[in-house]
């Protein structure tokens, strides 16, 4: 039951204009943006290195914009996917605008139809979930398009961001209602006066159907002549003049009301759908204190640039990615990640848009540029899902777009053939068909598989994992094994220091103090470790003078005179390494740690063993997703003894020392017998999440993973794993309710209808009652789903 309603979503409407030869490009490239991750955590800098190589691929600027166009321009930096690969631009120009009015899946596609004949329109692409509206064209068609879709009953806007916000808030649901309260009052009036006078109450009901028929008889016409003949407007308006022409005017009244408290429930739930995706736009404040030569002024955050100086106040939410510049600060990222507790930042850490400081004003350095913050990136996301459908959710389209005229036809067979071949009544069989032609109405079925994936797409965002549309859902609630990369995924993806072992004589903090100070400086994800242990321990480090890395050995340097090596056990002699410390090293390694020794003067002065640390949820995950019968396996290029220590705390198999080619490999070989999930955050796990039937990122991981996998967990909980297939599977048992509900209740009243047992006003309240059922279902994906 989808019509358009008079809530008004306005919102900035944007357009712009990009060349051919810039759109050509981003055919060749195969990368969907430049740098846009989803990642929400705080990361290591640009040279850590763990993640060695980003994604640096650049898209060609725009051509310039008019400062006089009353549209926004939007540089090509800030495209949606739809923008890029998932909609690859067909024409010289692309436009942007927001509609309002769009209760479900149908209102999209009727809006399509109706701007596909705009001439010179190449392509046209409405997103329900956001509620934009994208055009394709060679030339200048804004006003074409304009007229068009408010031709179809709907209507565009461009005011800007704060100007929407505030005409939101101005959204009174009595105003929406009102139509429904004044038809409800005709009807009562009408009711009365047939008490009264039959007649004069025949002619109240005609009148008070008439009232509610116009404006539903407007919009059918208004579809029609837009492209979309066979709109449950249309089948509403034949039914409602039809019951009319037979003296059924009281029905005809009730069908309307029926159809009008439908098609508001269905209002309802497609923004109760949209909200928690909505509400991520709320979270970015208007303006920002912008400190720039000690001075404080506040400047809109569209004006911030990367490497501005902004305050944020407790309480306050930052504007856009940054860096931390105070020595230390709590940020409540609840919003963007479900996490509830407090996090605890440092100098020089990033914080995504969107996070709340808590306790202190703090200055923050910028760090995004407009339109690539955490919300942007997420919001990307979410509109390339609409890309990614259900094939449950395509056949049902496709099916719809036949059943309706189908049941048209039949109807007109119903009314027709008994009084002309069998010499029946009319004013019987023209109910009846006019019965049939309502109970007909595709709206339950036509909603029950969309309703049930928004929602599912919402609560998941909610929680903190971005799926990329309704056929990851489904190859989601089919997953039998997941494969997990073992570094940066069940691994922290940071060693920490595990053991000291001291020479005679010599202290753990004389060994850490040598060992931190040619250690200093370095990137090493080993010498980040060290260094993190002298800080711990709160020992004074000194530079080490002459320090270099020694290219397969070590590092060494000296410091006070005193020569150092930090170097592999493989690489020191024998006589300094005595068979005793050589046991202890294999001791170690065979633990899966990685091992230094530390000569002063080659003097033995100890040795150091690190090892990745686990993630804290990692076997929990495991055990959740084993707990819901599915089979796990760690995919892992380290050596074997690193993956067999892992495996064995978190309990799952292994496959070590493996190559990307490897990976995908053993992915492919999975994949004959299960459907298999790859969880992954380098490039090297990229391929093997393409191959695999699906593939997850983890939300601190790379861009190119990011942007190769099907779906994120922003949060960086791998419990959330088991939590996203609890929700695909229900999203599927979900849709079957509907469907069965759908098509149930209408062969129900189809054989009840044709033999005259049920009449217009039931069959309208058998569809209204789907539609709402349905939708009832489908909201109650929203609820929090934890797996036991």
């Amino acid at each position: 039951m989808c019509a358009h309603t008079h809530q008004q979503h306005k919102h900035t409407a944007k357009c712009c204009t990009t060349n051919s030869h810039s759109s050509d490009k981003k055919k060749v490239s195969g990368h969907k943006h430049s740098k846009k991750t989803v990642s929400l955590s705080a990361k290591n800098s640009a040279d850590d290195e763990h993640h060695p190589a980003k994604s640096n691929t650049k898209l060609i600027d725009q051509q310039a914009c008019s400062d006089t166009n009353q549209y926004n321009c939007v540089s090509e930096h800030s495209l949606m996917p739809e923008e890029s690969n998932a909609v690859i631009s067909r024409g010289k120009h692309r436009f942007h605008w927001i509609v309002s009015g769009m209760d479900c899946a149908s209102c999209a596609r009727k809006i399509e139809i109706a701007v596909s004949k705009v001439k010179h329109v190449k392509q046209v692409k409405v997103l329900f979930t956001t509620e934009k509206l994208i055009v394709d064209a060679d030339d200048d068609v804004r006003d074409d398009v304009i007229k068009a879709v408010q031709q179809a009953g709907f209507k565009l806007y461009n005011l800007n961001a704060a100007e929407s916000a505030k005409k939101k808030k101005q959204n009174n649901p009595f105003s929406e209602s009102k139509p429904i309260i004044i038809l409800i009052f005709f009807m009562l009036i009408s009711w009365g006066i047939s008490l009264i006078d039959v007649k004069v109450g025949q002619i109240a009901f005609i009148l008070t159907t008439l009232y509610g028929l116009y404006p539903i008889t407007v919009r059918a016409i208004q579809l029609i002549r837009s492209g979309t003949f066979f709109a449950i407007e249309t089948l509403m308006s034949v039914a409602a003049i039809g019951a009319l022409f037979i003296n059924a005017s009281e029905e005809a009244a009730m069908v309307l009301l029926l159809f009008m408290i439908g098609e508001r429930l269905e209002s309802y739930a497609a923004g109760r759908a949209r909200r928690g995706i909505s509400s991520l736009m709320a979270l970015i404040p208007e303006q920002a204190v912008l400190i720039k030569n000690g001075v404080k002024t506040t400047v809109p955050v569209s004006t911030l640039q990367p490497g501005d100086i902004i305050e944020i106040l407790p309480g306050g939410r930052l504007p856009t990615d940054a860096e931390l510049v105070n020595e230390f600060a709590s940020f409540d990222e609840s919003a963007l990640t479900g996490e509830s507790m407090p996090v605890e930042r440092k100098t020089g850490e990033k914080v995504s848009a969107g996070a709340l400081s808590i306790d202190r004003a703090i200055q923050m350095k910028v760090i995004s540029e407009q339109g690539q913050n955490a919300i942007d990136r997420i919001m990307i996301l979410i509109e390339e899902a609409e890309e990614r459908r259900a094939p449950i959710e395509r056949f049902i389209d496709r099916f719809s777009q036949i059943y309706t005229p189908l049941i048209m036809l039949v109807a007109t067979l119903v009314i027709i053939i008994p009084p002309l071949f069998f010499a029946q009544s009319w004013d019987i069989w023209i109910y009846r068909g006019l019965t049939l032609l309502l109970i007909g109405c595709p709206c339950a079925l036509v909603i029950s598989t969309p309703a049930a994936i928004t929602s599912a797409l919402a609560a998941a965002t909610r929680r903190g994992a971005l799926i990329k549309g309704g056929a990851v859902l489904e190859q989601l609630s089919s997953v039998t094994q997941v494969a997990l990369d073992k570094t940066g995924t069940l691994t922290e993806g940071k060693p920490q220091v595990t053991d000291i072992i001291t020479a005679e004589t010599v202290t753990e903090e004389k060994l850490l103090q040598f060992t931190a100070s040619v250690e200093s400086g370095s990137h090493h994800p080993l010498a980040k470790a060290i260094l993190a242990k002298a800080q711990a321990l709160e020992i004074n480090v000194e530079p080490a003078q002459n320090h270099k890395a020694l290219a397969g050995i070590g590092v060494e340097g000296y410091l006070a005179d005193k020569y150092i090596l930090v170097s592999a056990p493989n690489k020191i002699s024998d006589d300094i390494l005595t068979i005793q410390w050589q046991q202890t090293v294999k001791t170690l390694e065979n633990q899966g740690k990685t091992v230094v020794v530390v000569l002063v003067d080659n003097k033995l002065l100890g040795i150091i063993a690190m090892q990745d640390t686990l993630r804290s949820d990692a076997i929990d995950a495991v055990n959740k997703l084993q707990k819901l019968g599915i089979k796990t396996v760690m995919l892992t290029g380290d050596n074997p003894l690193a993956a067999e220590s892992i495996a064995q705390k978190v309990g799952l198999d292994y496959r070590a020392g493996l190559l990307p080619e490897d990976k995908v490999n053993a992915i492919i070989a999975l994949s004959k017998t299960n459907h298999t999930l790859m969880v992954g955050d380098g490039i090297n796990d990229a391929p093997a999440m393409k191959a695999a039937n699906v593939g997850i990122a983890m939300g601190n991981g790379t861009d190119v993973a990011l942007e190769t996998a099907d779906a994120a967990l922003t949060h960086n909980r791998l419990t959330g794993l088991a939590e996203i297939i609890m929700l695909s599977r229900a999203t599927r048992a979900n849709i079957r309710q509907n469907i069965t509900i759908a098509l149930g209740l209408k062969a129900i009243f189809l054989v009840t209808s044709l033999l005259g047992i049920t009449g217009l006003w039931m069959a309208i309240l058998a569809d209204s009652g789907a539609t709402a059922l349905v939708t009832a279902n489908a909201l109650r994906l929203l609820k929090d789903r934890q797996p036991e």
